[in-house]
């Protein structure tokens, strides 16, 4: 038996540990989201709430890609129990957390559990399944996040008004330790035994420059010009020592065979434009809608509902696409369906309807789950095992970086768009979100047609980034696909 060979007589079992785990992770995210006014109130620090986020979210990316290559180095098995036992403790620490600091202590500790469990079980699918069977089953997994975003703020409310808010952090242990057990007992792998050289300076240099970036991306408003400017420093320069340090050492964090695959690098950028595109449509239509449209929070939730449901589908159908058709070809396919939503987005009005926005989402959920899932599988499909880990791992974190400062830059072009789009107006989507005061109709018509404006600017930016999308995916090499593919 080869090192690395995985004997999967129940994979099945495997998958279902697998996407549990993935499921705690992902709902982690979003679960908390309806529970953060009761927990402000319990631990008396509303002012630090957005840390509680934050501090998971960051933990989570910057360990993505350091539990990658772990996982190459020293086995997969063992690597997700080390990880799922972190994010295990963490959650069930942030239940007992007695103030708002320990909380956000206790959620990083929980995200840097979570960096490890989404990218390995990834990577343990890539390794139990074949190319045409792992298509379908990467679809079946990133449909998981769409799940769990959907379920987790219902859960959240029920169990807050059920109990306490610390039920929102206890309810996943079972979950957690049920995938732990089942991938201990059911998955077996060997790896063969020998010396590694750790790159503890590489790892130091990785977590400094992502950590940097997303901080002063996500963080931007909090820290100030001047400090998010320092973080943002600090970060472009640990990634330029971290690329020279690299080059001079044994085994390198980031392998520099992964960056000479023209489907890996392609399908590090395109993961990138992907998460971009359904982080600023996730995070500002939902603003739009109650502010310009003057809809409330249900049709709101509504309409993001039924994107994530659609981009579940729209994974699980991406991922049986490919077994008949190549990478380059459902790859082409999701962009162009993701520029077709993003111009009807971009075409939404104050006063057009509900059923407009929900068919404006579904097609581009579509287009979002055919490309997260191309992406990932192609990648997987590109490499062996000893590189598979790092190379799924780099997948998954370019898209959780998309999503970051996908995220930001949104951000930016409306606050640009309000300022220098409603002139006349101090705090205009206060002013619409206003439910105590609200404005009379032909003052509220006005305003919101000058601040719609300023939000065409983000779904703007969903279709650039879906048209990136379409210039990467032409890049991709014909002939290629789950069915039939060869290594580039």
């Amino acid at each position: 038996m080869t090192e690395g060979e995985t004997v999967h007589p129940r994979r099945g079992l495997v998958l279902a540990a697998c996407m549990m785990a993935t499921f705690t992770a992902a709902v982690e995210s979003t679960i908390v989201a309806t529970a953060m006014p009761t927990i402000a109130a319990d631990l008396s620090g509303a002012e630090l709430t957005s840390w509680v986020f934050s501090a998971y979210l960051l933990a989570q990316a910057v360990t993505i890609p350091i539990y990658g290559r772990l996982a190459d180095l020293h086995g997969r098995k063992r690597i997700f129990v080390i990880g799922a036992a972190l994010f295990f403790a963490g959650s069930a620490l942030c239940g007992l957390a007695g103030s708002i600091t320990t909380l956000i202590l206790f959620r990083a500790l929980q995200g840097c559990g979570a960096g490890a469990v989404q990218p390995i079980a990834y990577t343990i699918v890539g390794d139990i399944y074949a190319p045409a069977e792992r298509a379908r089953i990467q679809g079946m997994l990133s449909g998981v996040f769409g799940a769990a975003a959907i379920v987790g703020p219902t859960i959240g409310a029920v169990l807050v008004r059920a109990g306490s808010w610390r039920a929102v952090f206890w309810i996943n242990l079972p979950i957690v330790a049920a995938a732990i057990v089942m991938v201990i007992v059911f998955l077996h792998e060997t790896v063969r035994t020998r010396r590694h050289q750790i790159d503890l300076i590489g790892a130091i240099l990785l977590v400094a420059g992502i950590g940097g970036i997303i901080l002063a991306a996500d963080r931007w408003r909090a820290l100030g010009t001047t400090n998010g400017a320092a973080a943002a420093g600090i970060g472009i320069a640990a990634l330029v020592a971290l690329v020279y340090h690299e080059r001079n050492t044994r085994e390198p964090m980031l392998p520099a065979a992964l960056w000479r695959s023209r489907i890996i690098v392609v399908g590090g950028f395109g993961a990138f434009a992907v998460g971009a595109a359904i982080m600023s449509v996730l995070a500002f239509l939902p603003v739009y809608i109650q502010a310009a449209m003057g809809r409330g929070s249900g049709e709101a939730g509504i309409v993001l509902g039924v994107l994530l449901l659609v981009w579940t589908f729209g994974s699980i159908s991406g991922g049986r696409l490919m077994v008949h058709i190549s990478y380059r070809t459902t790859c082409c396919a999701g962009a162009v369906i993701i520029i077709a939503g993003a111009g009807m987005l971009i075409a939404l009005t104050p006063d057009a309807s509900i059923v407009y926005a929900c068919v404006a989402v579904s097609v581009l959920g579509i287009g979002l789950g055919f490309c997260n899932t191309t992406w990932i599988v192609s990648v997987q499909t590109q490499v062996n095992y000893e590189l598979r880990g790092s190379a799924t791992s780099a997948v998954l974190f370019m898209r959780f970086l998309g999503q970051a400062l996908g995220a930001a830059f949104a951000g930016v072009i409306l606050s640009f768009g309000l300022r220098h789009g409603v002139l006349d107006a101090a705090d205009p989507l206060g002013r619409l979100l206003d439910q105590a005061n609200p404005l009379a109709g032909p003052d509220r018509a006005s305003l919101a047609i000058a601040v719609s404006g300023a939000f065409r600017g983000i779904f703007e930016l969903t279709a650039l980034m879906g048209l990136v999308t379409l210039v990467l995916a032409l890049r991709l090499p014909r002939g290629v696909g789950a069915g039939f593919s060869r290594r580039t």
